[in-house]
């Protein structure tokens, strides 16, 4: 299964992704963007939304392989 995740080192609290969450799953606390992942159905649309690319899937798969 896929997982969104934040980098709260690269949010800049923007709050777009809050704004285009259907589900409501994304919310401000201390200024940076916080996933509620009971709410969320991972679709992906808060990825695109972020200015600073903090939002994205989480690559479970990165240091797995053969290096392609």
């Amino acid at each position: 299964m896929l997982k969104i995740i934040i980098d709260q080192n690269l949010c800049c609290g923007s709050a777009r992704c809050i704004d285009i969450c259907p589900e409501k799953a994304i919310s401000l606390v201390d200024g940076k963007a916080v996933l509620d992942e009971s709410k969320c159905d991972f679709d992906g649309i808060c990825i695109p939304a972020c200015p600073k690319g903090a939002i994205d899937y989480e690559d479970e798969y990165k240091d797995v392989g053969c290096g392609f």
